[in-house]
């Protein structure tokens, strides 16, 4: 399947490609990621194969990611219109500067102009608060991105990595004040990190917010690379990333995961990549290619589809445990529905309620 099967990004009319290229590696300014060539030709072949979303953020590779972007793509306009692009405020690339990162009204409006700067673009498609500012209210963040909606500088609005209650607080307020509220939910969620499942993607669910994950491949320990076998061989760049992540419960994961990859005659990546694509609520996934061959690996994902029984095989081994109160949730069709069927569930009625012949208090 082409990038070019469009979904719209949650309760918005934002199409996006199935699959977003993620740019935190672009520029090998520390000391690691894409030479400015090979992220060209990356983003040459992405749109090639008709992707039409990017995401970058103010804070990667030093400013770099965004300034590659621009030169390649967003100094030319009809190129350029035909893209969405995606960066982030939050991250403070000023030591010394207490106001040079976070989500108040001062640093949000540097960082808009800066990133439209290296974007060479007047308006950023979508904008992502990128991580939860606990010394700024909520009320301030949301009123400065509307300031920058109405004036044409942003068109859509995300969030990344802030607790479920922070943006149900937000998006409510910005709902009944008439203010521009977040489509877009950007969350580490894979096979080996599905704590997210608990409180971030039913929220997601419920308020319309498309799902973009990112790190789906575990920062490579679902890639296929690493085995029982050569786990003592890491590179230096990745090892400090995925190190604790190698273990029995991850090569008992990617043992399934190659026995699904055979059936499907595809690779283990591809199968990693094709589950997070099928969870609920997931709009567009986000993969960080550092070389042309990663990226036409991982697009392969969009031609597997899992069956059910593949993904309960799945399912089976990397179920997470909730804790309260989703924990107790299994004995709430006790307590809600008096011995009944509703919608399929039929649990037997509470001890407390009371028997036929009784009147309650």
């Amino acid at each position: 399947m082409p990038l070019d099967h469009y979904v719209t990004l949650g309760r918005s009319g934002l199409r996006v490609s199935p699959l977003c290229l993620g740019a935190m590696t672009f520029g090998e300014d520390l000391g690691w990621g894409s030479s400015v060539e090979e992220s060209q030709h990356i983003i040459d072949r992405y749109i090639e194969l008709g992707g039409n979303f990017i995401d970058t953020a103010n804070f990667y590779t030093k400013s770099h990611s965004e300034k590659i972007i621009g030169d390649h793509v967003g100094r030319h306009p009809a190129r350029r219109d035909r893209l969405v692009i995606a960066t982030k405020f939050s991250g403070n690339l000023y030591p010394g500067d207490p106001n040079g990162g976070g989500s108040g009204r001062k640093s949000i409006i540097s960082a808009c102009e800066n990133s439209l700067r290296r974007l060479q673009t007047d308006y950023i498609d979508l904008y992502w608060l990128h991580n939860w500012d606990i010394h700024t209210p909520i009320e301030e963040t949301m009123a400065a991105l509307e300031d920058l909606v109405r004036a044409g500088k942003v068109r859509y609005l995300g969030v990344s990595d802030t607790p479920a209650w922070k943006i149900a607080q937000a998006n409510v307020m910005a709902h009944f004040r008439g203010w521009s509220s977040f489509v877009g939910l950007q969350i580490e969620y894979s096979l080996l990190e599905r704590s997210v499942e608990q409180e971030l993607v039913p929220m997601a669910l419920e308020l319309g917010l498309g799902i973009t994950p990112w790190s789906p491949l575990k920062s490579g320990a679902l890639s296929g690379k690493y085995t029982r076998a050569n786990a003592g061989e890491l590179k230096g760049d990745r090892g400090a990333f995925i190190h604790s992540y190698l273990n029995e419960k991850t090569y008992a994961l990617v043992d399934a995961l190659e026995v699904i990859a055979r059936e499907h005659k595809s690779t283990v990546a591809r199968v990693a990549l094709a589950w997070v694509q099928a969870q609920p609520g997931v709009s567009s996934t986000i993969i960080g290619a550092r070389r042309l061959s990663q990226l036409e690996d991982n697009v392969g994902a969009l031609s597997v589809k899992l069956t059910a029984e593949q993904l309960g095989r799945l399912d089976t081994l990397t179920k997470p445990t909730f804790g309260f109160p989703q924990s107790m949730q299994p004995i709430f069709p006790s307590i809600h529905n008096g011995g009944t069927t509703v919608n399929g569930v039929f649990m037997e009625a509470s001890a407390f309620g009371v028997v036929k012949g009784e009147k309650p208090y």
